[in-house]
């Protein structure tokens, strides 16, 4: 008889997500209007130039500081890839 090992239920290990030009967290009403990742500052900014963390819901992001495209970059502590899972 043959019998099957036992199911591992572990999930498989994440690989290393690319990062992106800006946080996946950052928004703007231009944001809303792309059909792909945002690539450049203006992608996001229209005349108003307002912007704002997803998770905060306000101009400034988790940290505290300014939440735009020249702030929202890799590096900064509150950053996550647009392609990581959301948080």
């Amino acid at each position: 008889m043959i019998t099957k090992p036992p199911h591992d239920s572990t999930p498989p290990q994440n690989p290393t997500v690319p990062e992106t030009a800006f946080c996946g967290d950052l928004r703007s009403k231009s944001f809303f209007m792309l059909d792909a990742l945002p690539a450049q500052e203006s992608d996001f900014l229209d005349p108003s130039g307002n912007c704002w963390c997803y998770h905060t819901q306000q101009a400034i992001g988790p940290d505290g500081a300014l939440a735009a495209p020249q702030a929202c970059v890799p590096g900064r502590g509150c950053y996550r890839s647009a392609l990581a899972e959301p948080t």
